[in-house]
């Protein structure tokens, strides 16, 4: 699942996986919630947590998630947002040691770690060097900027030198956007075309994501975060016909 020889290292992925209104357009009417999972689990092979930017879930927690998917299942976690929103990237040391120690847990199955800003921090270098200079460089990482300071070739250049990634992120005009490959990964976040965690990609947006994707060449990590009536479940599968070779 998700992999093919024309994009032999691309997981597609959705962001998140309780959405009640996915019931009878991908869980069926008869899969029970606490079965929700296991199920997504079967049809992909790769999550974007979500939760663990709200509240950050216990060591238990996310060993018990990783219990219930198979071998090989990759999950990406979104930072707490005390980290990035509250704290707001300063005197973080603690709050980030809690964070690594709880997201562990998941061991092999550990993927990137999303950063996700909020769009009112504005690019200061100096901030930016120190937080960087905190990250666990063992493991993945993805910065995803909402305010138009970031985007600036300084910024990209740091997270080159520590082989972190700029978040690529779609939001239907809300937020900047600049396609720069910082890492030999990429993150891709695709939140909605025409409306924001709502629209529908057209196959002709997907398939000019899927070239993009190819022109890369690197380990890839793509994520639909439009969850309305299914529709990121419904853009996940085409794109990984797409990236397959499928018609």
């Amino acid at each position: 699942m998700g992999k093919s020889s024309l994009f032999p290292s691309v997981r597609i992925g959705t962001s998140g996986w309780i959405y009640p209104h996915w019931q009878g357009r991908f869980y069926p009417l008869e899969c029970p919630k606490a079965k929700w999972l296991e199920y997504y689990a079967r049809h992909f092979d790769v999550l974007e947590l979500n939760v663990s930017f709200y509240r950050l879930p216990d060591a238990e927690t996310f060993r018990r998630w990783s219990a219930r998917t198979p071998a090989g299942f990759i999950w990406t976690v979104k930072m707490n947002h005390y980290i990035t929103h509250i704290l707001r990237l300063k005197n973080v040391e603690e709050a980030m040691s809690r964070f690594y120690d709880a997201v562990s847990s998941l061991g092999d199955k550990l993927g990137p770690i999303v950063i996700q800003l909020p769009p009112s921090l504005i690019y200061e270098n100096s901030l930016v060097r120190h937080f960087l200079g905190l990250l666990d460089l063992s493991r993945k990482h993805a910065i995803e900027v909402r305010h138009g300071s970031w985007m600036q070739d300084e910024f990209m250049e740091l997270l080159r030198q520590h082989n972190v990634a700029f978040c690529i992120s779609d939001t239907a005009g809300r937020y900047p956007m600049r396609t720069a490959v910082t890492a030999d990964y990429v993150y891709l976040r695709l939140h909605g075309s025409r409306r924001l965690y709502a629209s529908l990609y057209t196959e002709e947006e997907l398939r000019g994501w899927a070239e993009m994707i190819r022109g890369w060449s690197r380990e890839t990590w793509v994520f639909f975060d439009n969850d309305f009536e299914g529709n990121a479940v419904r853009n996940a599968i085409r794109l990984r016909e797409i990236c397959s070779g499928g018609s």
